[in-house]
């Protein structure tokens, strides 16, 4: 009788305990890549949709003729159109419910429905104006609309997912000048 050739115990216990660790490489590396991935993608569409909201709300706010703040998270521009005559524009942050940590960055163009501009904006978001610098003075911060010339939008957007990490994006615009309004000193 000939003796049938197989494995021992031992080295299939090896075997095994050896193909449970490469798996287990493989399965994180795996997860890993995907949400590197997924992290990805979320920051390409948050810089998308900032650089396209921000390229709006600059043209608007240079074409403004009068500004009327509503509150750190409104304000409506009256904009010059090619045509001469003017309409309000309406910029405005809204919470996706009270307490919310994010809300949207809306458009509101003469009355038509709203325009969604950047979703997934962090609640801290502000608008801020100033008034031309003035030799003398540090603080050029605007006290009322008359006097308001720059207009500055601060904003953070954030994307969270299941099971992975936030994905935020920060946006400090520049001081968009007012340059079609007259202002008093």
């Amino acid at each position: 009788m000939q003796p049938r050739a197989a494995f021992t115990l031992p080295e299939v216990m090896i075997a095994s305990t050896l193909s449970i660790v490469v798996l287990a490489g493989v399965l994180g590396a795996f997860l890993f890549f995907g949400r590197t991935g997924l992290a990805v993608g979320h920051y390409q569409v948050m810089e998308t949709e900032l650089r396209r909201g921000m390229e709006i709300f600059a043209e608007d706010v240079r074409m403004a003729t009068e500004i009327r703040w509503g509150s750190n998270w409104e304000v409506t521009l009256n904009v010059s159109g090619p045509d001469g005559s003017t309409h309000p524009v309406t910029y405005a942050f809204e919470p996706i419910h009270e307490g919310s940590l994010t809300g949207s960055l809306y458009r509101i163009h003469e009355g038509a429905r709203r325009e969604l501009l950047v979703h997934d904006v962090s609640s801290d978001f502000t608008f801020q104006r100033y008034k031309l610098e003035q030799p003398g003075h540090t603080d050029n911060t605007a006290g009322n609309d008359l006097e308001t010339k720059q207009l500055q939008l601060n904003l953070r957007t954030l994307r969270v997912t299941m099971g992975g990490p936030a994905s935020t994006q920060a946006a400090i615009s520049a001081r968009y000048v007012l340059r079609n309004k007259r202002v008093s000193r």
